[in-house]
């Protein structure tokens, strides 16, 4: 396996030197278009751009950033590329842009685009997108980008959801609830495995994919207006029932204990291509990240189903994705960037990544779409709930990872750092 890894990223140089050279030089590590443009725009990216860890990634945006500058003579795109601590490089983002010191166009996380929303930083998008692409978009995602104006302030092009992957050599049967989740980990350690998998560190990735357990049952973190209401009354009992639901994965070996400090969705494809994981929480993007770095062999023995809830019939998942925002004063910078919104990720970069479409139109425009994997997770965004659009939510997530990090190391009982988090929040939320 990691000879096929080794293989894949000297590949992924290779294809980076072909295309470009192709390209005559268009795109670079850090630009796209001639040096000399007389005009360029600032673009700020995660991995979903040219410079992609992900070798197919790569060489497909290169390719499309390549033809898009062609399309757009005189410009040059300044690439700068975000760091995998996506909290800290969005908070910082936010700073900037406060001081008029942002880029001009960048990728926002749709679970800090209140925070965006709210420091007035960003700017309208209205007159580049049609009122029929606006409507075509699923409802939490045409409010998610909407401020209280009735302007879109950002695009938000792709979503995703999260499902349990399990190797079915050794878990032929989805487990339906947590008890059968638990009892098919504990009998994957049997085999020699390390249980099931998840993030349990310090990321938003652990919040947002614990809090399938907490939402299946019903549970809310806030009221309608905002506040924090997570420790209080029935929603306590669902916050509590769900976080000894993860506690007692650790304490009873059906989780390994290094699950509290897996802080990024990579650990579970390495942990797959080494065939120590028969078990894991992940994203719907990673199905693709499989087959594209396990052999055709070991790809065919992996599948995927909901994340089982306390019951068969309890079910939630966790919907997120990412949006692209403009923040230059410029309005022919704001346009570019527009422009790359639509040409380059909204439905090219989809079918290029796979991630699902946030507009019905595109699942029927792409044959990526129709496969019978991207159907599932079509349907189970049935189940899918996004995080709570308020401003308070960030420094909930933030408490919750606190949390959960004392309770699966052991340092706190659950019901001690359930009132640390409330107390840490509530103070928090007095002050906004």
């Amino acid at each position: 396996m990691r000879l096929r890894l080794v293989t894949a990223l000297l590949a992924s140089a290779a294809a980076f030197v072909a295309v470009t050279a192709q390209a005559q030089n268009l795109v670079t590590k850090d630009r796209v278009g001639p040096a000399d443009a007389p005009k360029s725009l600032t673009l700020r990216l995660t991995n979903d751009g040219p410079t992609s860890t992900d070798p197919v990634w790569a060489e497909g945006y290169q390719k499309l950033f390549s033809e898009f500058i062609q399309r757009h003579p005189g410009w040059r795109i300044d690439l700068e590329r975000m760091s995998d601590n996506i909290g800290q490089e969005q908070a910082r983002m936010l700073e900037q842009a406060k001081s008029g010191h942002g880029p001009d166009c960048a990728a926002v996380d749709s679970f800090v685009l209140a925070l965006f929303k709210g420091a007035n930083v960003l700017k309208p998008l209205d007159e580049y997108f049609t009122k029929e692409e606006v409507a075509d978009l699923f409802p939490f995602i045409r409010e998610g980008i909407t401020g209280p104006d009735g302007k879109i302030y950002a695009w938000w092009w792709n979503t995703d959801l999260r499902v349990l992957y399990r190797n079915k050599e050794i878990v032929p049967d989805a487990p339906k609830d947590w008890a059968e989740l638990k009892a098919a980990a504990l009998a994957s350690k049997e085999k020699g495995g390390e249980g099931v998998l998840f993030n349990g560190g310090r990321w938003e990735g652990t919040t947002f994919d614990w809090l399938a357990n907490f939402w299946a049952q019903g549970g809310k973190l806030v009221d309608d207006k905002g506040k924090p209401i997570f420790a209080e009354g029935e929603n306590r009992e669902k916050f509590l029932k769900a976080v000894n639901y993860f506690k007692d994965l650790v304490d009873s070996g059906a989780a390994p204990k290094r699950v509290a400090t897996i802080v990024n969705y990579d650990e579970f494809n390495a942990a797959a291509a080494a065939g120590t994981a028969a078990l894991f929480i992940g994203g719907n993007w990673q199905y693709g990240q499989l087959k594209n770095t396990l052999e055709p062999e070991e790809f065919a023995k992996w599948t995927f189903s909901e994340i089982p809830g306390p019951t068969a019939d309890q079910r939630s998942t966790g919907t997120g994705g990412w949006t692209f925002g403009a923040f230059s004063n410029d309005p022919e910078k704001v346009a570019m960037c527009a422009a790359v919104i639509k040409e380059i990720y909204a439905g090219p970069g989809n079918a290029l990544q796979q991630q699902l479409p946030t507009a019905a139109a595109l699942y029927g425009k792409y044959d990526v779409f129709k496969t019978e994997a991207n159907e599932t997770f079509a349907k189970a965004l049935v189940n899918g709930q996004a995080r709570p659009g308020v401003p308070i939510y960030p420094e909930i997530s933030n408490q919750i990872q606190i949390m959960m990090g004392d309770v699966l190391s052991g340092t706190k009982t659950p019901e001690a750092a359930l009132d640390a988090a409330n107390t840490a929040v509530q103070a928090a939320y007095a002050r906004l």
